[in-house]
């Protein structure tokens, strides 16, 4: 498969889409099906995700990539996150990726797994220079409104900045639910000499108790039309449902609409909500 980067090109904007491996007793068969309501959607490239570590999903986000890349045809993008690991422990990762024919991955922090110190690895960036001495395209992640751990969005520019740096081919974005923050990012990032193409990361509220779980946890803010929605539709899941989805697919169209570099849809493993997303912004006319 193509490196990822090439599909950042003049007037193209790549449509992508994220899922997670199985979890718990669940097979690959589980992903399997997921990736087939997924490819419907024709995405340019399907990311997968690892748990904090990179432990508990069974040590399958690199055999998703693979399947997706074998079975599906479509560009993978596998997660490797570095903190909790030895710098053995990332190149038997490496080894593996090779060996699967993945060409791109996302190389993040990662979380801190109960009360463990860093080892090798403190931040994402320390771990873009050994993908790119192995020959992978490689994105790293961006943060709109800040990084939780980081208060001061110019020190956050600057670790942005040391990613591109130390080699970062693009960017995928934390979620954020209101595109002035991203619109306000992009002009700052370019001012701190951000170069490389950043695509949108967009994740739909499906319910209450998920979207505070998100704030909380990626420390995004909520603009008052999501506010007005959930107090609208709190008795009606499947109205907020609704409701959610159609507003992450107005994000994205606006998105589209100011020319941003690509966009990429947090699916939540919801092959339906890639398909109205892929819909969406071919009615405005940005996808065939």
């Amino acid at each position: 498969m193509e490196p990822v980067a090439s599909l950042f090109a003049p007037r193209s904007i790549p449509f992508s889409v994220e899922m997670f491996p199985p979890k718990g007793s669940l097979t690959l068969d589980a992903a399997r099906k997921v990736v087939g309501g997924m490819a419907l959607a024709r995405p340019d490239f399907i990311s997968v995700t690892c748990s904090a570590g990179g432990s508990g999903n069974g040590g399958q986000t690199i055999e998703v990539a693979s399947l997706i890349q074998s079975e599906a045809h479509i560009p993978a993008v596998a997660h490797l996150t570095c903190v909790n690991s030895t710098r053995e422990t990332v190149q038997a990762a490496i080894a593996e990726l090779k060996a699967a024919g993945i060409t791109t991955v996302l190389a993040l922090r990662g979380d801190l797994v109960g009360n463990a110190q860093p080892g090798d690895f403190r931040h994402g960036a320390d771990l873009i220079p050994l993908l790119k001495d192995a020959g992978f395209c490689v994105g790293a992640a961006a943060y709109p409104e800040g990084h939780l751990d980081c208060l001061d969005l110019d020190e956050d520019l600057r670790h942005l900045r040391e990613k591109q740096d130390a080699g970062a081919d693009f960017f995928v974005t934390q979620l954020f639910f209101d595109n002035a923050d991203f619109y306000r990012f992009r002009e700052r990032a370019l001012a701190a000499g951000v170069t490389r193409p950043v695509t949108c990361g967009v994740m739909p509220f499906l319910g209450k108790s998920q979207i505070q779980r998100m704030v909380f946890l990626c420390g995004s803010s909520l603009p008052s039309p999501i506010v007005k929605l959930l107090a609208k539709h709190e008795d009606d899941p499947a109205a907020l449902r609704a409701a959610g989805v159609e507003y992450a697919c107005r994000q994205l169209v606006d998105l589209a609409r100011n020319q941003v570099d690509g966009v990429h849809v947090y699916s939540m493993n919801h092959p339906d909500i890639a398909q109205a997303a892929a819909t969406a912004l071919a009615d405005a006319g940005f996808r065939a």
